[in-house]
Formats: C-alpha cells, structure tokens, sequence
C-alpha cells in the first residue's frame, strides 16, 4: 500500500488544485483509490498495514468528501494558500446579505402554512440553489484572481447558504412525515 499523507486533496486524487472540478474524474478516482485501499481487502494483513488501510480510507473519505462540495472545496483551497478560518468569530457582516438570510430563514419557517407547503419549499430551495450558484461563481472569479479576502467573504456566506440548503431539507422531511 503506497500512500502518501503529505499530499492535498487534489493531489491524492489526481485532480489540478482549482475551483473548477470534474465530477466524473473525481468519482472515478475515488472509487479506484478505495478499491484499492479498502480496509477489508487487509483483513488477512498484520495489525500495521490493517491501521494503515483504516487511516488510508478514513483520509480517501474525507478528502472525496471535501472535494465533491462546492463550499468545502473553496474553504480547502483558501487553507491551501495560508488562509486561516475561526468558525466562530469568522461571519458575515453585509447588512443585505443577512437581511437575505433572516427572510429566507422566516419564509422557511413559515412555509408549513403555506396553501401548498411542500410547493413553497421547493421554491424556496430553487431560491437557495441559485444563490448558492451565484457565489460559487463568485468566488471561483475572485479566487482566481488572487482576491483572497474577498473569496474568503464569499465562501462565509456559501456556508450560510448551505445551512439553509439544510433546513429546507428537514422542514420538508418534516412536512412529508406530517402527511402520512
């Protein structure tokens, strides 16, 4: 089993460091690379090489998973380049912006009333989604323009958006089950 934990992300995939990915080439490394690693194929190993083919899957996992998400992979690549986050003092400040998110937040919550709920978080979501677009596309401009600062703003507020990509899930799970 040759790996090397000194690697990035990118790196361990076969993947260019970049915004911009390819989802195939991504999945296909990552199933390769588990395939290859997967801790059940050293169950007949020593205890050593077992550790290490947890450890292997454990980092393939987390780096695939880091990867595959449009938010998570721009934070990754800030921390690449120095970039350091505190995610408790690290939060938006534009006055617009979390006006947005407390109108999104209260639409949600009151999207249970709505005359057709489940049509009403769809829409929310589709709301959610293109904003989320939006400052993916932002950031992939401002990131590699060498705009750091301005790409770590943008990926604080990817993370808000994210947050409510969640909550419209679970209000919509919520609502389902309220149905049957």
């Amino acid at each position: 089993m040759n790996l090397d934990f000194n690697q990035n992300h990118f790196e361990l995939m076969g993947l260019p460091v970049s915004f911009h990915l390819d989802r195939a080439a991504l999945d296909a490394a990552y199933r390769q690379l588990q395939g290859r690693l997967h801790p059940d194929r050293f169950a007949q190993t020593g205890d050593q090489e077992r550790r290490l083919a947890v450890q292997g899957s454990a980092w393939i996992n987390e780096a695939y998973s880091t990867l595959k998400d449009d938010t998570r992979r721009a934070r990754y690549l800030l921390i690449l380049q120095g970039i350091e986050f505190d995610d408790e003092r690290d939060t938006a400040s534009d006055p617009e912006f979390l006006m947005e998110q407390m109108e999104l937040r209260e639409a949600l919550e009151e999207a249970a009333d709505a005359p057709d709920p489940l049509a009403r978080i769809d829409a929310l979501s589709a709301d959610i989604e293109a904003h989320s677009s939006t400052l993916s596309r932002a950031f992939e401009t401002a990131f590699t323009g060498g705009r750091l600062d301005e790409a770590k703003a943008l990926v604080i507020k990817m993370r808000f958006y994210d947050k409510l990509r969640d909550e419209a899930l679970r209000t919509a799970e919520r609502l389902e089950d309220d149905l049957v």
